[in-house]
């Protein structure tokens, strides 16, 4: 017998070419084929559930009856209106629709950011509670699977309500002054802040011990994100005290003409200040708001109602606008300052109406993400098996 020995090739990596591209494809493919499967399996489960469908039944006719009042309001509105300022003075985009729109819009992200918490806050903690956790994670699930497919049915479920809402922002859109760009940016907005919302309750939900302490926990922090983001701005404004170059308005007289709109549904007006600005450049004091925009750009409200087109009413002395146009107008001069909100700063009568030329609402949605992204690193790792640690009474299956 002769001893043969056969030299076997060590290879160091995937193979190159197109083998290595194929396997490539074939693991982001089984990758995503995990989260596919939590899931469905998560989806399957709420839809065994006849409260999912009642809750469904509730969010619809609450916001019909919404839209319904609105109109009720919008009706007496103009009735009263027509009472006392001629016909010609009426734009097109004081029709229904923006009424309505706004209404609906701000009551549907409210709602959202009520119902979101509750639907991802105790999507992992709630299964280490029940002893199903384990299960999953003695499969061939890898953590991040897990945690995905978590976030993307809750998210999926979150967006079921928005889907219930969306028939009545396009009916707000059919009443007039609208354009589908409103609607469209709008869902696409809100989505995201349902994803945010989601995200973030997921990662508490994975770090967190008790299902009931990750929820409170998810709501004080969306609470942080509405109402505190406001409080910090005020705040810190307090903080953000300087002085602006301005020298003194002088009222002059303006021509009040009847609206006649134009071929795009604006109306023309006189564009230019009611006053002038005259005498040397003095300095004033002045609070510097655009130091501190970045904590009122956090909140979900500023980036929906920032993101969304409205038209251009800078070369108009006299407009009106709605409530969510008017939260984006507020962010805007609050970034901006006081060198292009003073009257007369650096000796410029400076413009009622701000442009969108510089948005917040970028700034606002990165902040959010990095948020979320944070929590649901630190959800991961915490997904990670063996664990080194775990908290007193934590149930393992």
């Amino acid at each position: 017998m002769s001893n043969v020995t056969e030299a076997v090739p060590v290879s160091a990596g995937p193979p190159a070419g197109p083998q290595g591209a194929a396997g490539g494809r074939n693991a982001v493919v089984g990758y995503l084929g995990g989260i596919r499967d939590v899931v469905v399996l998560e989806v399957k489960q709420r839809l065994r559930s006849r409260g999912w469908y009642i809750m469904l039944g509730i969010w619809f006719f609450v916001i019909a009856v919404v839209t319904w009042l609105t109109w009720l309001a919008w009706n007496a509105s103009m009735e009263a209106r027509r009472s006392s300022v001629p016909p010609s003075a009426l734009s097109p985009q004081d029709g229904a629709g923006s009424m309505i729109f706004e209404v609906v819009l701000a009551f549907v992200l409210l709602f959202a950011l009520l119902v979101a918490p509750a639907l991802s806050a105790n999507a992992i903690n709630g299964d280490r509670a029940g002893g199903t956790l384990a299960i999953l994670q003695i499969t061939l699930l890898t953590p991040g699977q897990i945690l995905w497919g978590k976030f993307c049915a809750g998210w999926l479920a979150a967006l079921a309500f928005l889907a219930i809402s969306s028939p009545f922002l396009v009916f707000g859109m059919f009443q007039g002054g609208l354009t589908p760009g409103h609607v469209v940016v709008s869902l696409l907005m809100l989505a995201v802040e349902l994803a945010v919302v989601c995200g973030i309750g997921v990662g508490i939900s994975a770090l967190a011990g008790r299902p009931l302490f990750s929820i409170v926990v998810t709501y004080l922090v969306v609470a942080a994100l509405v109402v505190g983001s406001l409080i910090s701005f005020a705040l810190g404004a307090q903080l953000a005290q300087g002085t602006v170059l301005a020298n003194s308005p002088a009222s002059r007289s303006v021509l009040y003409a009847p609206v006649q709109p134009n071929q795009q549904g604006q109306p023309i007006e006189p564009a230019q200040p009611g006053y002038t600005c005259e005498g040397p450049l003095v300095e004033h004091p002045a609070v510097r708001t655009e130091r501190v925009a970045w904590m009122l750009a956090l909140n979900p409200y500023v980036v929906v109602a920032d993101a969304i087109p409205y038209p251009d009413r800078s070369g108009s002395a006299f407009y009106s606008v709605g409530m969510i146009e008017g939260i984006s107008q507020g962010a805007r001069s609050a970034l901006a300052g006081p060198d292009h909100t003073y009257l007369c700063a650096n000796g410029v009568p400076q413009p009622q109406y701000l442009k969108q030329t510089t948005p917040l609402w970028p700034l606002g949605l990165g902040l959010q993400l990095v948020l979320t992204g944070l929590l649901m690193w630190l959800g991961w790792r915490s997904l990670r098996t063996p664990a080194s640690r775990l908290a007193s009474g934590t149930r393992i299956a």
